[in-house]
């Protein structure tokens, strides 16, 4: 996907966010992130839109600390919000292409990488957000789901950090059925990170794995981010390594 596209997407699921957290008010608990309220997403998802904007208007080398969450007023949050989303975008869309400075995952440029990174980070927010206001989830593109996937298996969890650890090795093949070459193998072991390849073209259906499991590319992203039941795909062979996944994706 091209710069331009993350960055249009992210302004698109900024406002949606916005718009849920405003209907469904401060106090409103956030399902799929038990130990928060609509005050706790919105600061967050804020906050880190300041951070990343500082990181692309006066770049840096090293990494910027994350500034502690502000305290304001629940009527200000809202305001706040918006206002941070738009410095973001504006930052990112007349952001210099040879731009330079720090990102964590490997990426095509510093730009490309903060463009795909914030369109992501706000997309699943804006997914908790919605959920919080109880209104329907505006659908993603199955183009973007595809990709935010594979940042996910081959970007997050690529590194140390993942808890994705069986205690014996297993093979898990993941598709997107809508999307053509969104198809990877993950392979699981109790003594390091996932190992994930990605497919450009559908395995055989023979090819060895433990468990696959298939659905929309939207539905398996949002799954994947614990952001929706695994319910809806459909999950053959092995189910100890889709509830692995549950209990220990979280990034």
């Amino acid at each position: 996907m091209e710069i331009t596209e993350f960055v249009e997407t992210l302004r698109l699921d900024g406002g949606l966010l916005a718009d849920a957290a405003d209907e469904a008010g401060p106090d409103a608990p956030v399902p799929t992130c038990p130990d928060w309220r609509m005050r706790d997403l919105v600061r967050h998802v804020g906050t880190v839109h300041r951070w990343v904007t500082g990181l692309v208007t006066e770049p840096q080398e090293q990494r910027r600390p994350i500034p502690e969450l502000p305290e304001l007023a629940d009527d200000e949050l809202v305001p706040w919000l918006r206002e941070g989303h738009h410095h973001l975008v504006l930052a990112l869309h007349t952001a210099p292409a040879d731009l330079r400075t720090w990102t964590f995952l490997p990426a095509p440029s510093p730009l490309a990488f903060w463009a795909r990174r914030q369109a992501y980070e706000t997309s699943v927010h804006r997914a908790d957000a919605q959920q919080a206001a109880g209104v329907a989830l505006t659908p993603l593109p199955a183009r973007f789901a595809a990709d935010g996937i594979d940042e996910l298996l081959r970007g997050f969890h690529a590194g140390d950090r993942s808890r994705v650890r069986p205690e014996t090795p297993g093979t898990l093949r993941l598709r997107a059925d809508d999307t053509p070459g969104a198809e990877w193998t993950v392979h699981l072991t109790p003594d390091g990170p996932p190992r994930t390849e990605r497919h450009d073209s559908p395995l055989a259906a023979d090819a060895t794995a433990d468990c696959t499991v298939e659905g929309p590319a939207e539905e398996l992203y949002l799954a994947l981010w614990n952001r929706l039941p695994w319910d809806g795909l459909k999950v053959s062979g092995d189910p100890s390594l889709p509830a692995l996944w549950r209990e220990r994706g979280a990034i």
